[in-house]
């Protein structure tokens, strides 16, 4: 199978390409975006995953959802996963209460970081904004959507997890021997969530630039930013495990303070893999060599 001319230029020169990609970051002013996806997304993530909760409650039994909930909030917030899934508990153990108004607001307040990180993914891919624009009430009805999507994911991850689950309570026997699989399942749950992990990434890249984006090229930029997230995650749940002082620092504000860190950075990686697929595209139009093209406003 022939490469693209990209990918060759990429596998010959790895260091040149990560150089230019943290250049194009920087020119794009990335970690000034990623703060502001961050933000948006600290307001937009209770309320996304209470609508999540509500939905799926009627499906799934509720313990089952919140541990599923608690595994993978771990994963975007290391260290607090169980004061989030407490304040969810608290919220469905009072459903009735959720009127029209407060589901309203809570659909806003949820597809707040969609719309920033819309517009931030317009500012690294501001080529392809150029040549063609995305009708607005696209860009209005696409948070929505992908919020169902994205239930729908979390549904069958959910099923799927507790079978491995289920798995992981029995054993193997053989020549009089027992071997629990339970580390064979907790193997398979990590899988599992790695993979459902690159397959948000990769959705959100094919959806949110402007423009066709081939799966190719998309799942390098979702494969790229999941395997810097895991890797950032691991050192973040050592380091509020054993040198972190922020809960002496901040006191009640610790958990906001923690899930905010852990947004930017998750944000900052998101964009980055964004970067990467637009530096890869613009070596086939403009030259491996050309410059950054930073953002400027009259």
């Amino acid at each position: 199978m022939m490469l693209e001319p990209q990918a060759v230029y990429v596998l010959r020169h790895p260091g040149a390409f990560a150089l230019q990609v943290i250049k194009g970051f920087r020119a794009n002013q990335g970690l000034l975006l990623a703060g502001a996806v961050a933000y948006y997304a600290l307001l937009s993530i209770v309320p996304l995953l209470i609508l999540i909760a509500i939905a799926l409650s009627n499906v799934i039994d509720q313990s089952v959802l919140l541990a599923s909930l608690g595994r993978y909030i771990g994963w975007l917030a290391p260290g607090e996963s169980d004061f989030i899934v407490n304040e969810l508990k608290n919220f469905l153990a009072h459903r009735e209460v959720l009127g029209w108004v407060l589901l309203g607001t809570m659909l806003f307040f949820s597809s707040l970081a969609f719309t920033v990180l819309e517009n931030a993914m317009s500012v690294i891919f501001l080529h392809r904004v150029a040549i063609r624009r995305r009708h607005f009430l696209v860009s209005a009805v696409l948070p929505y959507c992908y919020i169902f999507c994205l239930g729908l994911g979390f549904l069958l991850v959910t099923l799927v997890a507790g079978s491995f689950q289920a798995l992981g309570e029995k054993s193997v026997e053989f020549l009089g021997m027992s071997w629990s699989l339970n580390r064979f399942s907790l193997l398979l749950l990590y899988l599992l969530g790695l993979t459902g992990e690159i397959f948000v990434l990769t959705s959100v890249y094919m959806v949110m630039p402007v423009g066709k984006l081939s799966l190719r090229r998309a799942l390098m930029g979702g494969v790229t930013a999941a395997l810097l997230w895991e890797l950032t995650r691991h050192v973040l749940v050592w380091y509020f495990a054993t040198l972190s002082q922020v809960g002496v620092v901040y006191g009640s504000l610790t958990t906001a303070i923690v899930v905010l860190l852990s947004l930017e950075i998750a944000a900052t990686l998101l964009l980055l893999g964004a970067q990467v697929i637009s530096e890869y595209e613009r070596i086939g139009s403009k030259g491996p060599k050309a410059p950054p093209e930073p953002l400027h406003t009259d």
